[in-house]
């Protein structure tokens, strides 16, 4: 008790702290309550969304949607049948084709069908400019053309192209919102519950997150009205389950700290108060390790992963705040009841038992240079699994599922072997018009080119390629065109995937130094050490090496997916090392705090390892979970970036955290703090990490006082 500290003036803040913030907490969400309701109407998943900043593909999108008539809807309609189309096939066509054109204004008028050479196929190219660059009506003229082109007696016809695939792929990732939250709250309830094994207690944390994401959501539509900040179904998915994920441990570390407070301390209100002293200064270092990585994914040229940093920093930001205030402002008000029924009570001492970490850290404390070299071995073995990972991700193959438009896809590719199906779009200055479609035909790989619409200084140019949409002649075809011509813009589906690939090559280059510089400059300030934030840094990327190598054992050969999201490797670097250096923050801190009451190294890492090692073992299982939920959706992007970093996250909780960090830190001894005071012996009459007034010597946990 502080002099002049009455027991009356301590209960009286006790309770008046509690309620200022649980009031504090009202207001704020009475205000940004109308802003988060407003997040969906600001949320695109437009091509230009998820295109490169700067690439040429970009700039032809852009300049299309001001073209005449704004952006052009491109359909291809598909009429197949196996045995061969039938004069009955054919007139079906024509008459479905007709009432199209008199439904809607198509570019040039009623199209003509070009039929295969195996007669089983007629295709039908369909653009209009109706629906401009506005979604909603894009997808309302894909449905009325699939409403109209139906088939029946075996005769399939289906709806592709540009527009179509736009649409299904929106519908997607429309789906994103409503299931993936909910299945999120599903998976972290029952973890929650088998965690604390309390009827009460899993919902306080539970509906403290739900209030962060509708925070987040709020803060997510006040940036994208000040700086225009791009958001994205994925963008906002990633955000929801960020703020589920990390929160949740937070909220982890935080209740385990404060239910062995309330052993020592009788008041509610003053355990939580030494919880926050205690776990405080980890929790904080960890949201900033998260926060910083994923900041620094403003630096990428990729507008989905430039906009991705700063809603999932606003998303950890927001469950850091809600975990540090709201929630223990809930715990202190409920009191040790919310407990039940395994209540702490005062003066006890918890059941002595031997546990799984206690036995982990016997083996790494007993042979840590042998654990240490097993353990670097098997992460190296694993990944080179990341080098059986499959090629770049085609469009066609960018769905779980395949959606209507994916199927036209291929039975064009497969009736029309080695012709262009999709355009490729050049756009140039209306006064080299005339000069630039003489080039484009002359380039070889080109089959046609014609020219289409002109405005606001450009022409349009439809170019078709010899070769089938994204293999190799096309993509010669597409780089020549750029080398030819200069001053104008190549882009359309098949360039963009190349300019996608290229740019994730140039962030991950840029990105990936950003990172791990700022986790290391915040590992450094909490740690007050170089050893021990290298030793952390350099185990997280060996957990994403290996997790992407089992992605590399487990995405073609098991859930046969053909092809890589090109953003996989940077996406899943940011995420894990951020999200991981968390759980060596916890281990850490704990054991520096050990280190610091007097602890020998040796005791300190295990101590430190049998006092965290099944919160954190909690912790990751949460959020491997939420990360795991990904693997459901629709999009084969999302379910490579859930698997490999749930997989990442539990190789960091059960493995490296528990026996790699434990043996090297054990194995260094006092060498992991250098150049901080801990690294010193201490002298005969200086007590074990003394470190002067700022720091001062307290008991270490294994003798402290119940």
């Amino acid at each position: 008790m502080r002099a002049g500290e009455t027991t009356t003036t301590r209960t009286g803040r006790g309770r008046a702290v509690p309620w200022a913030v649980l009031g504090l907490w009202i207001a704020v969400i009475a205000l940004v309550g109308p802003f988060a309701a407003k997040l969906a109407d600001v949320q695109h998943d437009k091509v230009t969304d998820y295109l490169p900043a700067s690439s040429d593909s970009t700039q032809v999108a852009k300049i299309e949607e001001k073209l005449p008539g704004g952006e052009t809807t491109e359909m291809v309609l598909v009429y197949h049948r196996d045995g061969g189309l039938s004069a009955a096939d054919r007139e079906t066509a024509a008459g479905q084709v007709a009432e199209i054109t008199r439904q809607h204004e198509l570019i040039g008028g009623a199209p003509k069908g070009i039929p295969s050479k195996d007669g089983t196929t007629l295709m039908y190219p369909l653009a209009s400019n109706e629906p401009g660059a506005n979604e909603e009506q894009r997808d309302k003229l894909v449905n009325d053309v699939r409403e109209v082109a139906q088939g029946e007696g075996g005769l399939s016809v289906d709806v592709g192209g540009t527009g179509a695939l736009a649409t299904d792929s929106g519908a997607v990732y429309d789906s994103l919102g409503g299931p993936l939250l909910y299945t999120t709250i599903a998976v972290v309830a029952v973890l929650l519950i088998l965690i604390y094994r309390s009827p009460v207690l899993w919902l306080v944390p539970l509906v403290v997150a739900g209030i962060a994401d509708y925070m987040s959501m709020g803060v997510a539509y006040g940036l994208n009205q000040a700086f225009g900040t791009t958001v994205s179904g994925q963008s906002s998915g990633v955000m929801t389950i960020l703020v589920f994920g990390a929160g949740t441990d937070y909220a982890l570390l935080l209740v385990s700290r404060y239910r062995e407070e309330l052993r020592r301390i009788e008041r509610p209100y003053e355990a939580m108060v030494a919880a926050l002293r205690g776990c405080g200064p980890a929790v904080l270092a960890s949201s900033g390790t998260v926060a910083a990585g994923l900041l620094c994914l403003l630096a990428a040229d990729l507008n989905s992963s430039r906009g991705m940093g700063p809603l999932g920093a606003i998303g950890v930001l927001c469950a850091l705040i809600a975990m540090l205030t709201l929630l223990p402002a809930i715990l202190v008000l409920v009191g040790r009841r919310v407990f039940w029924p395994l209540v702490p009570a005062f003066g006890s001492t918890p059941k002595q038992r031997r546990s799984l970490f206690s036995a982990m850290g016997s083996s790494a404390g007993r042979r840590p240079l042998t654990v240490l070299a097993s353990g670097a071995v098997l992460l190296g073995a694993l990944a080179l699994g990341s080098l059986n990972l499959p090629g770049a991700l085609k469009q066609e193959d960018s769905f779980v599922n395949k959606p209507e438009a994916v199927v036209a896809m291929e039975t064009v590719a497969k009736s029309y072997p080695g012709q262009g199906s999709q355009p490729i779009d050049v756009i140039t200055p209306q006064g080299r018009a005339d000069e630039t479609l003489a080039a484009v035909r002359g380039t070889p790989g080109v089959g046609s080119a014609e020219k289409g619409r002109t405005g606001d200084g450009w022409t349009e140019i439809s170019v078709f390629a010899n070769s089938a949409p994204q293999s190799a002649g096309e993509t010669a075809t597409i780089k020549s065109l750029r080398d030819k011509l200069k001053g104008s813009y190549v882009g359309g589906d098949s360039a963009q995937q190349i300019d996608l690939e290229d740019t994730n090559a140039r962030d991950t280059k840029i990105v990936v130094p950003l990172v791990l510089v700022s986790v290391m400059l915040i590992l450094i300030v909490l740690l007050r050490s170089l050893v021990a934030p290298l030793l952390l840094v350099v185990a997280v990327v060996a957990v994403w090496g290996a997790s992407l190598g089992i992605g590399g054992l487990v995405f073609e050969p098991l859930l046969g997916l053909k092809g890589t999201d090109p953003g996989l490797g940077l996406l899943s670097f940011v995420f894990l090392v951020a999200l991981g250096v968390d759980y060596g923050i916890f281990l850490m801190h704990r054991m520096r705090e050990e280190s610091l009451a007097g602890a020998e190294p040796t005791v300190a890492a295990l101590t430190a390892l049998r006092t965290t090692g099944g919160v954190i073992a909690s912790a990751g299982l949460v959020l491997a979970a939420t990360f795991a939920v990904l693997t459901n959706m629709g999009l084969v992007q999302l379910v490579q970036l859930g698997f490999v970093i749930a997989v990442g996250v539990l190789l960091d909780t059960f493995l490296v955290r528990t026996y790699l960090v434990t043996s090297a830190s054990v194995a260094l001894g006092r060498k992991v703090w250098w150049p901080g005071v801990l690294s010193r012996e201490p002298g005969p009459a200086e007590p074990a990490g003394s470190s002067g007034p700022t720091e001062p010597p307290r008991q270490p946990e294994s003798v402290r006082a119940p």
